[in-house]
């Protein structure tokens, strides 16, 4: 008998076209601070204005505050609850990638709570405590296939003082109302449509390789393994392709409705930890082939590995690796098969670090891999990944 609960409060309006319709909503307040990126593209593209004439006409006041970092810090989220109440908003419009709306979850937690925001950590420094009052309204509109941000309750933030990458999460901050209007990632270039579209991927792999894995979760899972595998490489090689883009889009939301990641997103948040600008889904990519063939080598997940690789296309698959086979195929596909972890900075010394740091930050259940892990398999894997 499988045990498992289903919450998903957030609304969604989901396809091509659909940003256009935010303005028939019923928004959950007078005055919005629209969270944005420090870079350029969505004024670049539009984006920023589209959402701003959205709110003229439903007669919502806005202030923008354009000043999240691609990791964003705690830093980062004070700044923005300090933004939020100098301005009189009572809720948040995050508008942009993963990072934005990570940001964005933990700057409406801040706005109705006291203290910092690592108070509220469960990391290794983090204060760990209980949120008083719960994250005022927040609004998604993702700008990005991957993060699955924009219906889930989970930040990821950074500690650039301490060399934390954690998450941190509370029921509060599912967002009330999401777009997901695959039109607005059209412009995501080719290298981040694949890591973004990679970290969806991951989400989905781990799913399905967790040993408390369910039937809701896994259905979510798989069917997002087969659309990334069929649309990703297809999206990266030609981002003008509206079927490919919007199918990603799908992936993206599929794998976020029931995402049970395992120890690989912990070891990227470690990664992470110590090299700030590594992108999230570059690291899961680096680490990707060492982490599931330590399983298949051992032979500890080959069901969970055959469906995958049957998702994947493979018409008839025997083992575990098959699934490596066809997980390295599509990460040469989308063009990251060169992708390596010096190249980041990262040096081969370092890695003794990483192990017990694994027991610091949160990423994923450390607890639920298809076999359980000590600090020296930890070392085995990043060393395997290292080139």
């Amino acid at each position: 008998m499988y045990n498992f609960n289903f919450y998903m409060p957030t609304k969604v309006l989901f396809g091509p076209g659909k940003l256009n319709e935010l303005h028939s909503e019923t928004l959950p307040g007078k005055k919005a601070l629209i969270v944005t990126t420090n870079g350029t593209s969505v004024k670049k593209y539009g984006y920023l204005e589209r959402v701003q004439k959205e709110l003229d006409l439903a007669g919502v006041e806005y202030a923008v505050f354009a000043e999240i970092r691609p990791n964003p810090t705690d830093i980062n989220v004070m700044d923005g609850a300090k933004a939020v109440k100098e301005n009189g908003c009572d809720f948040v419009i995050a508008l942009g990638g993963g990072s934005v709306m990570d940001c964005s979850k933990c700057i409406a937690l801040m706005a109705a709570n006291s203290g910092d925001i690592w108070d509220y950590s469960l990391s290794a420094t983090g204060g760990k405590k209980n949120a008083e009052f719960p994250a005022i309204p927040i609004v998604c509109i993702t700008t990005s296939a991957g993060t699955a941000s924009e219906v889930d309750i989970a930040s990821v933030i950074t500690n650039d003082t301490t060399q934390e990458k954690t998450g941190i999460f509370f029921p509060s901050m599912f967002p009330t109302l999401s777009v997901v209007d695959s039109d607005l990632m059209m412009s995501v270039p080719p290298k981040f449509t694949a890591y973004q579209g990679m970290d969806a991927f991951f989400h989905a792999s781990e799913t399905v390789v967790n040993k408390n894995v369910h039937p809701m979760a896994e259905m979510f899972a798989l069917k997002t393994i087969e659309l990334v595998a069929k649309y990703l490489p297809t999206a990266v090689k030609d981002g003008s392709n509206k079927e490919a883009r919007e199918m990603m889009a799908y992936a993206n939301t599929f794998a976020g409705y029931y995402m049970m990641c395992t120890s690989a997103h912990t070891m990227e948040h470690v990664m992470g930890s110590f090299h700030d600008d590594l992108v999230h889904g570059a690291g899961l990519i680096e680490i990707a082939h060492a982490y599931y063939d330590f399983f298949a080598e051992r032979q500890a997940a080959e069901e969970p590995m055959k469906k995958m690789a049957k998702a994947m296309g493979v018409e008839n698959p025997q083992t575990g690796k098959d699934f490596i086979a066809a997980l390295d195929k599509l990460i040469a596909d989308v063009g990251c098969a060169d992708l390596k972890m010096s190249n980041e900075g990262i040096t081969e010394e370092e890695l003794e670090k990483y192990p017990a740091k694994v027991h610091e930050v949160l990423g994923g259940d450390i607890t639920a891999d298809p076999l359980p892990l000590s600090d020296e398999d930890y070392l085995t894997i990043f060393k395997n990944a290292y080139k």
